[in-house]
C-alpha cells in the first residue's frame, strides 16, 4: 500500500506540473503517514541529506560558472573557435561544438553553456544563413559536455549517492568513488562527443549547402589567419586554465574537491575583474542571485532525495527492483542495455539532479554486480542524463535552445537524429568497453579505476 501510494502520488504530482522537488518530498510524506512512520524521521533524513560537508563545492562550482558567464570568457572562447573553423563549409556550426565544448568545461552547466553560446551563436548562425534547427541543435547537443567536465556539480552529487548506495550493499568493500576519478573519467567521452559532434555538424552543412544566402548561392569567410587564431586562443587560456587547476589542485593531493571548487571561484573573480575586467557590480548581483537560486534547488532535491532513499530502502524497493531485473536475464550485457533504457525514459522527465538520487540508489548496486563499478556507472547515468536534456518532451537544454532559435521542440528534434546517435554510441562505449572511461584516471593515478 505505501509503495502504491508512493508511486501513484509521485507520478501524479509530476503531471500536474509539480516541481520534482516538491513531488517528492510530498510522495514520501504520503508513505510515511500511510505506514505510521514519525515525520520527525523524515525531517531528520532531509536535514541529513543536505548536512554535508562536501556539497560546499556545489554552491562554489555554480558560482564560478556564473562568473564566467557574465564576464566575458564565452565570447573569448568563441571568437577563438571561430578564428580556427569559421573558413571551412559549416564553419560557424564546427566553431560552436568547439566553443560549446571548451566553456562547458568552464561552466560545468549544460544550461549555462547553451544560453551563453546560444545567445550569441544561434542568432549570429541563423543571420549567416544556417537554418535555426541546425544552429540550435549544434548548440543544445555540444553543451552538454559540461556535465561530464571537471568543474560539473553533478559529478559531486553523483558521488555522494554513489557512497550512499555502496554503503547498503551488503559485503560491498567499495567505500565510494574518488572525485577526482570522476573528473578524469569524464574526459575521454567528452572527447569522443565533440569529435561526433563536429562530424555531424559538418556532414548537414554539407548535406543542406550551409552557410548560403537567401537566394540559395553559397558564403563562406576567408581563413582570418594564423595570428589571428594565435591571438584569440592566448585571449582564451585563461578562462580554459581553471579546468587545468582544479584537475592539478585535487588529483596531486593539494585540495578536496571542495577546496579546489573554493579556489575555482577566486580565479574567476580575479580574472573577469582583474584580468578582462568585465565583471560590472550589476553582473556580480545577477551571478550571485543565480547561483544562490540554482543551489537552493538543488539542496532541496538532495534533501528530499535522501528522505525518498531512506523511504525506498524501508520499503525494500532497491531489492525489488533488482529481483524482477534479475528475473528478466543474467546475461550482464543485456542488463545493462535494460538499465540504460530505463535510465533514457526516465531522463526524459527528470531533471539531472533528481534523476542522479533518485536512480543511483536503485541501479548502482546492481551494476556492480554485473561487474560495473561505480565510476564506469557514474558515466553511464551522467551520459544519459545528458540525453535527457535534450530530449522532449522535457529537455531543458532544448527548451533554452529552441526558445533563443524561436523554433518549437518539434522542429529541432526532427533534424537531431545525429546528435542523439553519437551521445547513444557514447553511452555503450562507457557501458561495454570499460576503459572507455577508466583507462585515463587510472594511467594518471597509477591505481585501478572501476
Amino acid at each position: 500500500m505505501a509503495l502504491t501510494l508512493l508511486c501513484s502520488t509521485f507520478v501524479v504530482l509530476l503531471l500536474l506540473g509539480v516541481p520534482v522537488a516538491f513531488a517528492i518530498g510530498l510522495a514520501c510524506l504520503a508513505a510515511f503517514f500511510s505506514e505510521g512512520l514519525p515525520i520527525a524521521t523524515a525531517v531528520q533524513m532531509m536535514v541529513s541529506g543536505m548536512n554535508v560537508f562536501s556539497f560546499l563545492a556545489i554552491p562554489f562550482f555554480i558560482f564560478s560558472g556564473e562568473l564566467m558567464l557574465h564576464g566575458g570568457v564565452a565570447d573569448r572562447i568563441m571568437n577563438f573557435a571561430r578564428s580556427l573553423t569559421g573558413h571551412v563549409r559549416g564553419g560557424l556550426g564546427l566553431a560552436n561544438v568547439l566553443a560549446s565544448t571548451l566553456f562547458g568545461g568552464v561552466s560545468g552547466s549544460p544550461v549555462a553553456d547553451t544560453s551563453a553560446m546560444g545567445g550569441v551563436m544561434i542568432p549570429l548562425m541563423k543571420r549567416e544563413g544556417y537554418g535555426a534547427d541546425y544552429a540550435v541543435n549544434v548548440t543544445t547537443h555540444a553543451s552538454l559536455a559540461g556535465a561530464l567536465m571537471p568543474t560539473s556539480h553533478n559529478m559531486i552529487i553523483y558521488a555522494f549517492a554513489a557512497q550512499a548506495a555502496a554503503g547498503e550493499i551488503a559485503g560491498n568493500t567499495i567505500k565510494g568513488v574518488s572525485i577526482g576519478d570522476l573528473m578524469f573519467a569524464g574526459l575521454v567521452p567528452v572527447f569522443w562527443i565533440m569529435v561526433c559532434m563536429l562530424v555531424a555538424a559538418y556532414w548537414q552543412a554539407v548535406r543542406c549547402g550551409y552557410p548560403k544566402r537567401e537566394d540559395g548561392s553559397s558564403m563562406i569567410r576567408m581563413f582570418p589567419g594564423w595570428g589571428t587564431v594565435a591571438r584569440t586562443g592566448i585571449a582564451s587560456l585563461p578562462g580554459l586554465a581553471i579546468i587545468v587547476i582544479i584537475l592539478a589542485c585535487v588529483m596531486g593531493g593539494v585540495t578536496t574537491a571542495t577546496e579546489a571548487a573554493a579556489i575555482a571561484v577566486t580565479w574567476s573573480l580575479l580574472l573577469t575583474t582583474v584580468v578582462y575586467r568585465s565583471l560590472t557590480r550589476q553582473k556580480l548581483w545577477h551571478a550571485l542571485g543565480k547561483a544562490a537560486r540554482t543551489t537552493g534547488v538543488i539542496l532541496l532535491l538532495i534533501g528530499v532525495s535522501n528522505m525518498l532513499r531512506w523511504q525506498m530502502a524501508y520499503l525494500e524497493i532497491p531489492e525489488s527492483i533488482n529481483d524482477l531485473l534479475l528475473g528478466a536475464t543474467h546475461h550482464p550485457w543485456l542488463m545493462l542495455l535494460y538499465i540504460n533504457i530505463i535510465q533514457i525514459i526516465l531522463g526524459m522527465f527528470l531533471d539531472m539532479a533528481a534523476h542522479i538520487l533518485i536512480t543511483t540508489p536503485l541501479f548502482l548496486p546492481l551494476a556492480i554486480q554485473m561487474g560495473v563499478g561505480p565510476v564506469q556507472f557514474g558515466m553511464m547515468l551522467l551520459l544519459n542524463c545528458a540525453l535527457g536534456l535534450v530530449h522532449p518532451p522535457v529537455g531543458t537544454v532544448q527548451f533554452v535552445g529552441c526558445a533563443i532559435g524561436e523554433i518549437s521542440m518539434g522542429q529541432a528534434t526532427r533534424t537531431a537524429w545525429p546528435y542523439y546517435l553519437a551521445i547513444w554510441v557514447a553511452i555503450n562505449l562507457v557501458t561495454y568497453v570499460p576503459s572507455f572511461s577508466t583507462w585515463l584516471p587510472a594511467a594518471i593515478t597509477g591505481h585501478p579505476v572501476f
